[in-house]
């Protein structure tokens, strides 16, 4: 599903109320996009509080990032972007600072990826029709230098053409769909599956 812009910013709105209710969108934390029928980005502006977002906090960028208006968006623009090059089918994109993908990613990627199986919940993810899967989520080192950055994820995300979502190590989730509602359905089952995971570790603790 292609967005016009004011269905886009509409809907990025609504999901950052949502998001925010959840618990996902602490203090100005995260940033979300569309892509549009035309080809052009509508992306968050830097800086905003995603549950009280207007339409002025949802601005517009091309194909590689670069601002149409006279705003400035997320400082993480070019990792939304990537993900709109590798994947065609690809409208919405989703970046939460949420505090399992955050310490998960710091405790559990010391290989380079989070391995959930066996989860119902992995079904709310696109592709997947049973439990019995297994999903690995890929993890990145965190930097500053956003564009390098870019570079080692669509390195890696050309070698797994079936992942829908990625974590860089304490910072939070990249999650993506061919439209805004599915790429919340992934960060929302996501997120599910880390707190899973982080309540398993804690029974296993106290069990030894």
């Amino acid at each position: 599903m292609y967005f016009s812009l004011d269905q886009a910013v509409q809907a990025i709105t609504a999901i950052g109320q949502r998001l925010d209710a959840s618990g996902l969108a602490a203090a100005t934390s995260g940033n979300y996009s569309a892509r549009l029928a035309d080809g052009r980005i509508a992306i968050t502006v830097s800086g905003r509080h995603k549950g009280r977002l207007n339409a002025k906090d949802v601005m517009v960028v091309d194909g590689q990032g670069n601002p149409l208006e006279d705003q400035r968006p997320s400082a993480e623009t070019a990792l939304h972007t990537l993900l709109y090059r590798l994947y065609p089918h690809v409208t919405g994109v989703l970046h939460v600072h949420s505090v399992a993908s955050t310490t998960l990613s710091r405790h559990l990627g010391t290989a380079g990826e989070i391995v959930l199986q066996g989860y119902e919940m992995l079904k709310a993810f696109p592709g997947a029709s049973t439990h019995e899967t297994e999903m690995r989520i890929p993890v990145f080192e965190n930097s500053q230098d956003i564009p390098i950055m870019a570079e080692t994820v669509a390195r890696r995300l050309r070698e797994l053409p079936a992942v829908s979502a990625y974590l860089i190590k304490g910072h939070g989730a990249y999650g993506w769909g061919k439209d805004l509602e599915e790429a919340e359905r992934v960060i929302e089952a996501l997120e599910h599956l880390l707190l899973c995971e982080i309540e398993a570790l804690r029974l296993a603790g106290a069990n030894t």
